[in-house]
């Protein structure tokens, strides 16, 4: 319940940034065009709101509604959300959206779209300038990669290091699955020799077929020290620097060997093979309820040569945004497969979207999470769907070449189909997620 609490709060948060930066974006434009707001809201608020005042001598109201599912700015003389009709039926007014040339309008309608994407530069740019850029390259994981059953299936064996994807160097592995995937052949060496496996034209319908992971570093759990001196670990004598070999005789070379043989052997007394300092010893403890030891064992990142980038200031928006744009690229890319049969059963609402932050609260995470949903954030609201920017975007491009505005009528019906069309895939996503955590898929 505490991992929920936690990334239930970052989500929030998060969504939080979004959508005020994103509906400021809204704002600051209409403004800029004196164009009236009438209400800026975090959150939506049908029937009634949280929290709700309007400063002296503004004509903006401001407030949190109850319902989180994004927030929205109301804009005079404009069809949204609100349907106004009543003041859609009256003559236009010079303060108003529908009154300013069509130019000013498409600014007003991108500008939130354009705000979130500046925002995930800036963090982006922020984080390098912050924490740098830590990474492990491919090369230098020594004993390979654990692959899932998916990738197992078409040649990969487990300790195989990951070279190229066709011509293409692999750095590093947050960013090779879709290269590996997209790729044709990828090399790999295996046991000191290169050799090439063919990746099948469906590969990435295979791998949401089956949800299935891609690949984790393989490498020895090497203690780094134990839960308590109470601990299982600590009593049996495990110190920093232990690396764990077997487990009752039968040899664990990596950690998943490792958690492998102690799920089998929960609540028991074992016999666990350890070298310290070259020489190997036995020791004998007792595994608590779950299988474990109580030992924390260190990380990839510990354990192999890391690579660290570090930027100035004015070195990290350069670096930001080329990260942003890979980012934004790669989404826009990997969208071909949401019309796929396996792409739709993948497609995940809140709790897909929550499952991102970590477990444990990490300014980092957090915030790389957070750039992360605003180029997608960005990227489906330029969409042409009615009801989001982009529909109107459309209509406005629609005005400019046929030199007319859609009826006022029609825009109230497609604004109306298209938050039918939301609101089914809102219904549709958070179903899969309802669906795999009931049935655990």
């Amino acid at each position: 319940m505490e991992v929920f609490l936690l990334k239930a709060l970052q989500l929030i948060l998060s969504l939080s940034i979004l959508v005020i930066v994103h509906e400021f974006g809204h704002f600051i434009f209409a403004r800029m065009f004196k164009v009236r707001v009438e209400k800026f809201y975090l959150f939506f608020d049908p029937w009634f709101e949280l929290f709700k005042f309007k400063p002296k001598n503004s004509e903006t109201e401001y407030g949190i509604g109850w319902l989180p599912l994004g927030g929205y700015c109301k804009i005079s003389g404009m069809i949204d959300e609100s349907m106004d009709k009543e003041q859609m039926a009256q003559p236009p007014q010079p303060h108003e959206f529908r009154s300013k040339p069509s130019g000013q309008r498409l600014l007003i309608m991108t500008a939130g779209v354009l705000f979130n994407f500046i925002l995930a530069l800036f963090i982006y740019s922020m984080i390098l300038f912050t924490w740098g850029d830590t990474y492990l390259p491919l090369k230098n994981i020594k004993m390979g990669m654990a692959y899932g059953d998916t990738f197992k299936s078409v040649g990969f064996e487990d300790g195989d290091i990951l070279l190229k994807a066709d011509d293409k160097d692999l750095e590093r592995l947050n960013t090779a699955f879709r290269s590996v995937v997209e790729a044709n052949i990828v090399t790999v060496r295996r046991n000191g020799s290169e050799l090439g496996i063919v990746i099948p034209d469906d590969m990435m319908q295979r791998v949401m077929r089956d949800k299935q992971f891609f690949a984790v570093e393989r490498y020895p759990m090497v203690a780094e020290q134990c839960d308590g001196d109470h601990s299982p670990a600590a009593l049996a004598g495990i110190l920093h620097g232990d690396t764990i070999i077997s487990i009752d005789g039968i040899m664990t070379p990596t950690v998943y060997d490792v958690s492998e043989q102690l799920e089998k052997k929960k609540d028991r007394e074992i016999t666990v093979g350890i070298v310290r300092n070259s020489d190997f010893r036995s020791l004998t403890l007792h595994t608590d309820s779950t299988g474990r030891m109580g030992l924390y064992f260190q990380s990839p990142y510990q354990l192999y040569a890391t690579v660290k980038v570090e930027y100035g200031f004015f070195e990290s928006f350069p670096a930001g945004i080329r990260l942003g744009v890979n980012t934004l690229k790669g989404y826009v890319s990997d969208m071909k497969y949401v019309f796929t049969k396996e792409g739709a059963s993948s497609l995940g609402g809140f709790g897909t979207i929550g499952s991102l932050f970590p477990s444990v609260w990490n300014w980092r995470s957090f915030w790389m999470t957070t750039a992360f949903l605003s180029i997608i954030l960005a990227f489906m609201n330029i969409l042409p769907i009615p009801a989001l920017d982009g529909g109107h975007v459309l209509f406005l491009v629609y005005e400019v070449v046929a030199r007319r505005k859609p009826s006022d009528k029609f825009l109230e019906y497609a604004q109306i189909a298209g938050m039918v069309v939301l609101f089914g895939l809102l219904i549709y996503a958070n179903g899969n997620d309802l669906f795999r955590l009931l049935f655990n898929k």
